[in-house]
């Protein structure tokens, strides 16, 4: 029960820095690379079977690619909602 809790944190996080890129706020790139190496590592539940964890992939490649390049606004709002809806529930 904590484990899921404590991966529901590490989405909520991602999702506050896609919302912090979305709103122009200024984004230390350590904090991007942080929380895109702890969605990839956490995306090897695919692995495991774990269909979700594609989301967390592919959200981990658009942080990535974020800190180089200035990503279009839906690229950073849909994983946004995605990953605030995954870590909201994974809470309740």
């Amino acid at each position: 029960m904590v484990l899921v809790k404590i991966l529901g944190t590490i989405d909520l996080a991602a999702a506050a820095a896609f919302l912090m890129l979305v709103f122009g706020f200024n984004v230390a790139n350590q904090y991007l690379v942080f929380c895109a190496g702890l969605l990839f590592l956490k995306s090897m539940f695919i692995l495991m079977g774990d269909i979700l964890s594609a989301i967390d992939l592919v959200s981990a490649m658009l942080l990535f690619l974020s800190i180089p390049f200035n990503l279009p606004s839906v690229l950073l709002w849909v994983p946004a909602f995605f990953l605030l809806a995954k870590g909201v529930v994974s809470f309740a």
